[in-house]
């Protein structure tokens, strides 16, 4: 557990290098990543989305596809499609970027209803069927979609359904002063990213998700607290509809992740509390119209009045 731990210490280390002031978002995205989620980002333009995808990806060792999401974009375009082979007289199917380790869906819900669908499968089953034959997708697979939380012309937004798979909505932010300050004295340096050396391979990114599922513990105290969570969101003044069984799994995968990171292999109330803001936000449904840092705020509120197990 401990050389794991370290091994992520070190890519984080290693990241903040290219992610300057975004170490919050950078440990939020692993978590993500390490607990076999998907990762929500609203945030806006220019702010490292892109670099983030990359550089983890990179770190890892895997492999790295971007769909750029616009209104006449095609479930295709995601999946792949079948072209006929006039020389060999057959369909040949080629593949599309969803078969990537990590796939950066950049501006998620500027694509139509039915092309977002296309990636409700993929995020769920780890699959895509197409022309009513099963593809199996690469292992990790990790999808990291993109909103621009002011543009709202010509979207459309992501059903409940869809922000359940979700296992993280998280947003970047602007860096501080002095970390924006060294970006503009050394400028982009993207070029260097592309050619990071992987820090860990398949095998070993593999083995961690496997080690956090199967090795951190999580008591019974602490399920009775998560369930009390639950509770909570299914019966408050401002929300219609609380977290769902799915909603719960996240719960607990990402305090596993976050004990795991933290260098425990036991989870504790505050690798529950410290990500609720992330995990429940964008789970629910308000009954009135709240802005986002609303919802954190009405979520955070009811997570304080949880007691917390001793």
């Amino acid at each position: 557990m401990g050389l794991d731990n370290e091994q992520i210490n070190q890519l984080i280390s290693s990241l903040l290098v290219f992610l300057q002031g975004k170490e919050k978002a950078l440990r939020l995205s692993l978590i993500a990543f390490f607990s076999r989620g998907h990762l929500l980002i609203e945030d806006l333009p220019g702010l490292g989305k892109t670099t983030m995808a990359i550089g983890i990806a990179k770190s890892l060792g895997l492999s790295f596809g971007r769909v750029q999401c616009t209104s006449d974009l095609l479930p295709s375009d995601i999946t792949g499609l079948s072209i006929y082979n006039k020389n060999k007289s057959e369909f040949e199917f080629h593949h599309g970027p969803i078969f990537s380790n990590i796939v950066l869906v950049d501006e998620i819900n500027r694509a139509t209803p039915k092309t977002q669908s296309a990636l409700l499968e993929a995020m769920g089953e780890k699959q895509v069927t197409i022309e009513e034959k099963t593809y199996q997708l690469s292992r990790p697979f990790f999808v990291l979609a993109t909103q621009n939380p002011l543009e709202q012309y010509g979207t459309f937004p992501l059903p409940e359904s869809q922000m359940d798979r979700f296992m993280l909505k998280i947003s970047i932010g602007y860096p501080d002063r002095e970390s924006e300050k060294d970006i503009l004295r050394g400028g982009s340096r993207r070029e260097e990213l592309y050619n990071m050396k992987p820090l860990l391979d398949r095998t070993q990114t593999l083995k961690i998700q496997n080690d956090i599922r199967k090795s951190v513990y999580v008591s019974d105290k602490i399920l009775d607290y998560i369930m009390d969570i639950i509770g909570a969101t299914r019966d408050h003044k401002y929300l219609s509809s609380g977290i769902s069984t799915r909603g719960a799994l996240a719960i607990i995968g990402t305090a596993r992740a976050n004990a795991f990171v933290s260098g425990r292999d036991f989870v504790i109330p505050e690798d529950v509390k410290d990500l609720s803001q992330y995990t429940i936000a964008h789970r629910v449904l308000f009954n009135e119209e709240f802005d986002s840092q609303t919802k954190k705020e009405i979520i955070k509120s009811l997570i304080e009045q949880i007691p917390i197990p001793v």
